[in-house]
């Protein structure tokens, strides 16, 4: 159950899924500290907050520095108190195939995507530990489990975080500490990703469809930071790619070197102005959402039994327990 006035903490808050998802926390009054290195979409972002009831905190960061993480994390606790939740968002890519990407790219993309989760756990861990409470949400993949082609740094570095925050979870529980951590498993989500990303392709970039809108995504992450939920899944791609790679891994192979590069573009030509933040943000405000609103779904029937999954086996196991009583009264 959120608190009114809790602290929140969001990186990659100008827009995309940190931006949605700073509207969720700040409908419940929230206190929201916005990380990213665009200013103008975090002042954006701040206005939202405000407008949906919440306070805002702009500080523009870059997460793959670890002292400027550490350095915002000191600079929220001192402006708005303890942090209650921690929301690792941020993250860069490259569309291209791998051998089309330069070791300073590839060195980049790791660093805010993998290392900037990393400095965020940390920084969010060293002041959570001490009170023994608080929940950080790592924003996840499905790539997280399973990698396709013209994305090769987003899903290494989506795999390390996963296997990474496993990690951590384990040695918390060794602890037996109090602080949770949860991740969100995404699919191809309609976001600012695919308009200011670096891409190396002839034509405008798009999500592999079915397409979901941020806000979806951003109560996933609302719903994890105030349940014990380790994992959560959200839409069916993310479901058949999971269980695509554990039952057939080689065919997943084929299928994607047959799908993969045509479904990740639209017939658009690229327009290359403002589409690049790999080393400096595009500094304008751009929202939570990319151009897919046409064809992006605003609701997820998966993600909604997910989300209310005790409550559907209650009902399955009454239903259960009803036909056996049924069946013996009628013997």
């Amino acid at each position: 159950m959120a608190k009114k006035g809790e602290v929140v903490v969001i990186t990659g808050a100008s827009g995309g899924v940190g931006r949605a998802a700073a509207r969720r926390f700040a409908a419940d009054g929230a206190r929201v500290a916005l990380l990213a290195r665009g200013r103008r979409g975090l002042e954006g972002a701040a206005r939202e907050v405000k407008e949906a009831g919440g306070e805002a905190l702009v500080l523009p960061t870059d997460v793959a520095d670890h002292s400027a993480v550490q350095s915002a994390a000191a600079s929220v606790e001192d402006a708005l108190g303890p942090i209650d939740v921690w929301v690792n968002d941020a993250m860069v890519t490259i569309y291209a195939e791998f051998m089309d990407i330069e070791p300073e790219e590839w060195k980049r993309a790791t660093e805010v995507t993998y290392l900037g989760m990393v400095w965020g756990t940390r920084a969010a861990l060293e002041r959570m530990r001490p009170r023994d409470r608080g929940t950080i949400v790592q924003v996840c993949s499905a790539l997280s489990y399973r990698g396709i082609p013209l994305q090769s740094p987003y899903c290494g570095a989506k795999a390390a975080c996963k296997n990474f925050t496993e990690s951590v979870i384990t040695e918390l529980l060794h602890k037996k500490s109090k602080v949770r951590i949860s991740m969100i498993q995404l699919p191809g989500l309609n976001t600012t990703q695919f308009t200011w990303g670096r891409t190396k392709l002839p034509k405008q970039t798009m999500p592999v469809p079915p397409i979901y809108q941020p806000e979806i995504a951003a109560d996933a992450i609302h719903y994890a930071a105030h349940h014990r939920r380790r994992q959560i899944y959200v839409g069916i791609p993310t479901v058949m790619n999971i269980l695509g790679e554990q039952l057939a891994p080689a065919l997943l192979d084929r299928y994607l070197a047959r799908t993969g590069f045509q479904s990740q573009q639209t017939d658009q030509d690229l327009d290359p102005r403002g589409h690049d933040n790999l080393f400096e943000p595009v500094d304008e405000d751009r929202g939570a959402h990319g151009p897919f609103d046409a064809q992006a779904h605003t609701h997820s029937a998966q993600y909604a039994m997910a989300k209310h999954r005790n409550l559907i086996l209650a009902g399955v196991g009454a239903a259960a327990m009803a036909g056996a009583v049924a069946a013996r009264a009628a013997r």
